[in-house]
């Protein structure tokens, strides 16, 4: 369809801004020289920039990051007002500036050397420095979100192990201000703790005699007494071995020394060795107590070397004792189930004829005596106290838990101090964002009024006709 001539006029030119150059070159409003052209007009540009007057808006203008032809008008325009002085009777000016101004205008419009520079500065802008800062912003934007994210992370790891640090402080029993010297200092405890666990074991009569009773029923002989040791430290205390082992007080007891070893500076380990910290039931890492005997000859009534420990501290004395309760609670929950189920007449009818210990026990009592049968296990067999046993045995495991609990501190430090410097990363990252969104915002400015002048220069060699670059997305 035909555009009627009249109309013609308002019929818009489309050009794609990425074929700007070649369109004017092709239509032959410029010169395929225009590079040149434009090199030799910027060190006119150059050099005239040497010798400028005094003006705000000069200054302005130079300040910017390219001076092109519109710009080289308004410094005409201006110096028409700071030279008129030097303005002759024939309307012409001497002043230098003015004439290398004037001159750089006029080379401009040289073959339209002017048009083909700024539709240059327009597709460079739009092609490339646009692109390249809005990349930049969002690798900034980026950047903090992944710092933020690492700087949580090291937070949240750091917290961790100051809780799992505390959180084994409270399973050794300690603060955790001064972990070697609170652990060594939990070992003076210890006797006073074993004590009153066996005093506790005097609890357990009844039930003992309960069970010798159903032990010699059952063999229908008088048979060994059960539980020994129970039996002892339920009567007499948590006495020496050399008691147990003699059935005499010691007239004297040289009890083996706990020897401190200082304070010693470990390389630090890794995270691996650091949570290698055993929580288990402390069979793994039983003490063996080493004790130096003093001679083999030994004064009688004098108590050394093993024989000087309690029965509860020493290894072989304690597993027994926990073995004779374990013993006990098994019958205790064997004749507790059979006392339960009333309608086994053969039970009932076989423990007719039972002495009256056994015939006399309700569920009930049968139910107490179990449970402070497994309550004296549970205490003897407790974390915190099977660590006392280790650290009584061996000072270096002292050393060892010490390090690994202090180690835990220092990595959750390490972490507050990588999760700051993920912060001062993220403020950077931040403050250059700052610094680029301004130089775009002007680069889009520049680019808009870029887009603008050429369009403008294009409608009057066409008459006025609207001019629209295409692809010029901002």
């Amino acid at each position: 369809m035909q555009v009627p001539p009249q109309d013609i006029q308002n019929v818009p030119i489309d050009i794609q801004t990425g074929k700007l150059l070649d369109w004017l070159v092709d239509r032959r409003h410029c010169s395929l020289r225009w590079q040149s052209r434009a090199q030799d007009i910027r060190r006119r540009i150059d050099a005239a920039m040497g010798d400028m007057p005094e003006h705000p808006e000069i200054k302005q203008l130079l300040a910017g990051a390219y001076l092109h032809y519109f710009h080289c008008l308004r410094i005409v325009e201006i110096l028409k007002g700071t030279e008129a002085s030097s303005k002759n009777l024939f309307g012409r000016y001497s002043s230098q500036r003015m004439k290398d101004w004037q001159e750089i205008v006029s080379l401009y419009e040289k073959e339209n050397t002017y048009l083909a520079e700024l539709a240059s500065l327009l597709v460079r802008s739009i092609s490339y420095e646009i692109p390249s800062l809005r990349k930049r912003i969002r690798g900034c934007q980026q950047a903090q979100r992944d710092f933020a994210r690492r700087e949580e992370e090291c937070q949240l790891r750091a917290a961790e192990l100051r809780e799992r640090f505390f959180a084994s402080c409270k399973q050794y029993g300690i603060a955790g201000d001064n972990v070697r010297q609170e652990l060594l200092a939990l070992v003076k405890d210890l006797p006073s703790l074993l004590s009153e666990i066996g005093a506790g074991a005097s609890a357990l009569s009844e039930a003992i005699e309960l069970y010798q009773a159903c032990v010699e029923f059952v063999c229908e002989s008088p048979s060994e007494q059960v539980v020994p040791l129970v039996r002892h430290i339920g009567a007499k205390g948590n006495t020496t071995v050399y008691e147990w082992r003699t059935g005499l007080q010691p007239l004297h007891v040289e009890r083996p020394e706990l020897q401190e070893q200082p304070e010693q500076l470990e390389q630090p380990k890794d995270d691996a060795q650091d949570d290698g910290i055993d929580w288990g039931d402390g069979e793994s890492e039983e003490a063996q107590i080493t004790v130096l005997e003093t001679g083999t000859e030994v004064p009688e009534g004098v108590a050394c070397g093993s024989d000087a420990l309690t029965l509860l501290e020493h290894t072989e004395t304690r597993s027994q004792f926990i073995d004779e309760l374990m013993e006990l609670e098994l019958f205790l929950s064997q004749r507790l189930v059979e006392m339960e189920e009333e309608a086994d007449v053969v039970a009932v009818s076989q423990f007719q004829l039972a002495p009256p210990v056994l015939q006399g026990q309700s569920s009930a009592r049968v139910g107490a005596l179990l449970a402070s049968t497994q309550a004296l296990l549970g205490r003897l067999c407790a974390r915190s106290l099977q660590h006392l046993f280790i650290i009584l045995a061996s000072p270096r495991y002292v050393e060892r838990v010490s390090e690994g609990l202090r180690q835990r501190l220092r990595q959750a430090e390490l972490l507050l101090a990588k999760g700051e410097a993920m912060g001062q990363k993220q403020r950077e990252a931040l403050a250059e964002q700052g610094m680029l969104e301004p130089q775009l915002d002007r680069l889009l400015e520049k680019t808009k009024e870029l887009q603008k002048l050429i369009e403008e220069d294009i409608s009057k060699r066409y008459g006025g006709r609207p001019v629209n670059l295409m692809g010029v997305s901002l």
